[in-house]
């Protein structure tokens, strides 16, 4: 009789803290490599994080600005009629837009043809792009103004050589206060500033405006008395029916001659292109972290052919090609989380940097932080792959012997 043959040595079992301490003394080995391949990755996803943080951070800053101002403005100013030739609001379209139900308040400006200069010197051509309009006392209550210094033109003031002067208009005339002291050249005389405004975004044509009482433009600067531009501030429930009708009550005989507008949509508009150019950085975003993904595939490749004698050792002792597979596979799967983890903070640190410049609040959204992390596990897992089923063919003869 022959002797039974003697069952077959199973391999021990690898725990996942044994596979985790073996793949990092894998990476501690070789610091500097380490870091750089780390670094590619994580330029990639921070670059992602950071595109999305900025997108982020700005949106909830424009939805806040659109809280605080309001997104049931509407604005109506004169188009042109059948002829090409340029129209004009009728001189009662305050009045009949007041009596809508819907509108909670109106008012209006008027351009004028005078310019205003800092003084009675400089050349009437250098006008510095500044448009004097006539305004209504009730457009603070409108258009959401809040006054920078001094005050708004009130029943007092609006029949004087008053001026308020609009932001960008305030700068370029070299204004920083207001008060009976501080004067401007405009329309040929002096007019008194009374008041500095700051920027409006709904309104951005008064932040190069200066603006004088409706009475005062017709008596100190011929104002024609037309309005230019209707502001209605509409209950918001009602904002697009409000919006619809509004041409026709303004001008009911030619409503084609009103060209009305939702100024919250503007800004939606200028938020759309935003995230075009987000995704387009986006996308470079997506190249750098697959040139970090290429920097691991060649640290590990270039790992196995360094390590051949390490290798041949383990499988002479008893190791398996699915322990050699597993180990080489998550050295590179830690090799990414050191870049994906890395990225994510510098990704959160350059969204805060630059949304604290701007003013903005700090918005990361989770599913960027957790898809950026995912992202480089995958991306560690596909790199890795091929070189740990390379380190895993290794016959141990082999290995030792180009040792």
């Amino acid at each position: 009789m022959t002797a039974p043959t003697p069952p077959r040595p199973k391999p021990a079992r690898l725990s996942v803290a044994d596979v985790i301490r073996t793949g990092g003394s894998g990476l501690r080995s070789r610091p500097m490599r380490v870091f750089l391949s780390a670094l590619g990755i994580a330029i990639g996803i921070a670059a992602m994080i950071g595109v999305v943080g900025v997108s982020t951070s700005s949106t909830e800053e424009l939805d806040r600005e659109l809280a605080a101002l309001g997104t049931n403005l509407l604005t109506a100013a004169p188009g042109t009629t059948y002829t090409g030739a340029g129209a004009h609001l009728p001189d009662e379209a305050v009045g009949m837009v007041g009596g809508i139900d819907a509108v909670e308040s109106v008012s209006a400006i008027g351009k004028t043809t005078a310019k205003v200069y800092r003084n009675d010197h400089i050349p009437q051509a250098e006008t510095g792009g500044i448009s004097v309009y006539a305004a209504r006392t009730d457009l603070p209550d409108t258009v959401g103004i809040d006054m920078v210094d001094g005050s708004w033109l009130n029943s007092a003031t609006d029949h004087y050589p008053a001026v308020v002067l609009g932001e960008q208009a305030a700068r370029q005339l070299g204004v920083y206060e207001a008060g009976p002291d501080v004067q401007v050249w405009l329309g040929g005389r002096w007019f008194t500033v009374v008041g500095l405004l700051p920027a409006n975004e709904l309104a951005p044509e008064l932040d190069s405006a200066a603006l004088v009482g409706w009475p005062a433009a017709e008596t100190e600067l011929s104002f024609n008395g037309y309005a230019t531009t209707i502001y209605v501030r509409a209950r918001e429930t009602s904002v697009t029916d409000v919006q619809e009708i509004l041409g026709a009550t303004i001008n009911p005989q030619n409503p084609h001659e009103v060209d009305v507008s939702r100024p919250s949509d503007a800004l939606a508009a200028k938020q759309a292109t935003d995230d075009a150019l987000s995704g387009l950085l986006l996308g470079l975003g997506a190249v750098a972290l697959l040139v970090g993904g290429v920097g691991v595939a060649n640290t590990m490749v270039i790992s196995v052919l360094e390590r051949r004698a390490e290798i041949g050792l383990r499988r002479s002792l008893g190791a398996t090609r699915g322990q050699i597979r597993t180990q080489f596979l998550c050295e590179s799967l830690l090799l990414s989380a050191l870049g994906g983890f890395g990225g994510v903070a510098l990704g959160i640190a350059v969204t805060a940097g630059y949304a604290g410049y701007q003013g903005w609040p700090t918005v990361v959204p989770p599913w960027a932080m957790a898809g950026g992390v995912a992202t480089t596990l995958i991306i560690g897992g596909l790199a890795g792959f091929y070189p740990a089923v390379r380190a895993a063919r290794l016959p141990p003869t082999e290995a030792l012997a180009a040792a």
